[in-house]
């Protein structure tokens, strides 16, 4: 009888020992399907939620990491040169980008859209937005749709032409259409230590309409219209931000604003605060990768370019800041595994040693017979894989009902409470527009299923560790001496 028919006999007829190996690798097996099946889902969620996110990348300071320097009164604030950003902007991993001055200005005849909640207050005005990208970096990642008339022109990029682009509702309020003319009446105010405040001046600004948006992303669902919730507000909040923006060049937003802060300076009874603020041009780049997953490797790349007090900031980001919990669930489930996989080593190496030296006058005369030991240790490794293939397959059953029911019990207890807590409350990413991925996100993002990467990671993990607990059985083996076995 060869080696194979012995594996299977011997499996067959000592059903108390198959079923010992057999539960305990079963039940070794459950933990580490768990974990898995728990890391596996939140490693899941991490890569849709960042690919939903997409690939969007900024330059600001990084207040978070250097609070003290700004605390300081002579801190030095290097402005962002263009010539940086568009050497970050050749990189490999960008597919487009664009740099924005932006300014605000304050209006009484140019009507700007405000909402009949009283939480914001009366939004008088409008938000500039320069563009050196003629499409339109908004338009291309679809935050906002051009309804009518034409984006910019390189020449008008150029020229700093007094053209821009309005939104479909401030049109409307106005009376506006594609070809017109809308001045904005720019306004200068003083305030007094009383709080009142008083007009210095009005200003002008002729813009020549060629093109009418609507907002797309910032759109408040009618469903979350009825909530009462801070997620909700900031979403008003945006969306009314959206509405009043206004698209011009980046010179013409430049020249607006020189003009405003020349005028300031003079009517200003502290026209000394002013000394400065128009010396340098400041600009917020956006940068769109090609793939979200190329975040880390374009932060990698572009922070050792920065001046000081400088950071890269990602859309993906947002995740990091309020995956707080998978974050930690998918730590935990890492270390589940670790632990599971040297106990199931130690316990199946133990369980099957002593299996082998009750039966090492059986594996004596297979060699006394003349049986080579690469067929002894077959037979063993043979037994071991049927005992605990079975197990393991059942395991992967049983063990992924496992993960789901420990999974739902953290996200529900204490453990995490903090971390949901911080998720509740991160809203808004400065530069990359809206964020409106909540906590309610990202759990409703997290299931545990059956999928091909989690069937296959645990199979080679628990073949794997079944292997390597057969090691030492099989230097036993190596090391028996038929001659003293028989004697």
């Amino acid at each position: 009888m060869n080696f194979i028919k012995r594996a299977l006999c011997s499996v067959t007829r000592k059903k108390g020992k198959s079923l010992i190996l057999f539960a305990v690798i079963f039940v070794l097996g459950n933990v580490i399907a768990g974990a898995i099946a728990i890391q596996q889902s939140t490693q899941n969620v991490e890569k849709s939620v960042k690919k939903e996110l997409g690939g969007m990348a900024t330059i600001q300071l990084d207040y978070e990491n250097n609070q003290e320097e700004f605390m300081k009164e002579d801190v030095e604030i290097e402005p962002l040169k263009v010539d940086l950003i568009k050497k970050i902007g050749e990189s490999p991993y960008v597919k487009y980008y664009d740099y924005s001055a932006m300014t605000m200005v304050q209006t009484k005849d140019l009507k700007s859209v405000s909402t009949e909640s009283e939480e914001f207050g009366m939004m008088e005005g409008f938000t500039l937005k320069g563009v050196n990208y003629n499409k339109v970096l908004d338009i291309e990642e679809k935050k906002i749709k051009l309804i009518e008339g034409n984006i910019f022109t390189q020449e008008d990029i150029e020229n700093g032409k007094n053209v821009g682009l309005i939104s479909s509702k401030v049109a409307e309020e106005n009376g506006l259409s594609v070809g017109d003319q809308m001045v904005a009446d720019s306004r200068g105010y003083d305030y007094a230590e009383n709080g009142e405040e008083k007009e210095l001046f009005k200003q002008d600004i002729p813009i020549q309409i060629i093109g009418i948006f609507e907002p797309t992303t910032v759109e408040m669902k009618e469903k979350d219209k009825e909530k009462n919730s801070e997620q909700n507000m900031n979403q008003q909040f945006m969306s009314l931000q959206q509405i009043n923006t206004v698209y011009l060049p980046n010179k013409t937003v430049l020249e607006i604003n020189k003009n405003y802060m020349d005028k300031l300076k003079e009517t200003s009874s502290n026209s000394e605060m002013f000394d400065g603020e128009n010396e340098e041009e400041y600009y917020t780049p956006i940068y769109v990768l090609k793939s979200p997953e190329d975040v880390d490797a374009f932060k990698e790349e572009a922070q050792p370019l920065l001046p000081n007090l400088y950071t890269v900031k990602a859309s993906a980001d947002q995740y990091e800041q309020i995956g707080g919990s998978m974050k930690k669930m998918s730590q935990i489930s890492g270390y589940v595994v670790w632990i599971a996989v040297i106990a199931t080593l130690l316990i199946i190496s133990l369980v099957v040693l002593l299996f082998m030296r009750d039966r090492k006058h059986e594996l004596g005369i297979y060699l006394s017979l003349g049986d080579k030991r690469s067929h002894v240790m077959g037979q063993i490794i043979i037994e071991m894989l049927l005992i605990s293939g079975i197990a393991l397959v059942l395991s992967l059953i049983t063990g992924n009902f496992l993960g789901k029911m420990v999974s739902d019990s953290l996200l529900n207890s204490d453990i995490l409470n903090n971390t949901n807590n911080q998720m509740n409350t991160f809203m808004v990413m400065d530069g990359l527009g809206t964020a409106d991925l909540t906590a309610d996100d990202i759990m409703n993002a997290y299931e545990v299923k059956f999928s091909l990467g989690y069937i296959v990671t645990y199979l080679v993990v628990g073949l794997g560790t079944v292997l390597l607990s057969a090691i030492l059985p099989l230097l036993y083996i190596v090391r028996l001496n038929p001659k003293k076995i028989m004697m």
